[in-house]
């Protein structure tokens, strides 16, 4: 069965894109930690991120290092946090959380952001890219 994100890849659940590449696909996680808060993923459905082969993963890094630096741009922030967990969906995906102190990725406290600030925020960093 298709993981969440393959659907989202698919267009059958609408996400708020931020960048995409023919392998690689950002977007702006929908409970976030604070604003900006962006997933990677590589199109391609793999569980673990270390199943990915040497050129995927090291695409999917390179990937996420430039939404990084476009979301450090758009949002007010001291730097841009990284996190792979895995374990909430079985696709290899990476966190980039702009942090303004070490709670802001601690995956304990949400912001709750309208339809219109999601929209703003992944227009911000888009235009970023």
């Amino acid at each position: 069965m298709p993981s969440i994100f393959t659907k989202i890849v698919n267009g059958e659940i609408p996400c708020y894109k931020v960048a995409e590449t023919t392998d690689y696909l950002a977007f702006l996680d929908i409970n976030p930690n604070v604003k900006g808060h962006t997933l990677c993923i590589p199109k391609k459905e793999i569980d673990n991120l270390f199943d990915l082969d040497e050129k995927a993963y090291n695409g999917l890094m390179s990937f996420s290092k430039k939404v990084a630096i476009a979301i450090e741009k758009a949002v007010c922030c001291e730097r841009i946090g990284m996190s792979v967990i895995g374990l909430e969906v079985p696709h290899a995906h990476v966190h980039l959380i702009p942090l303004n102190s070490m709670e802001d990725a601690r995956f304990i406290k949400k912001e709750k952001l309208s339809e219109k600030e999601f929209v703003a925020i992944s227009q911000a960093i888009s235009a970023n890219l």
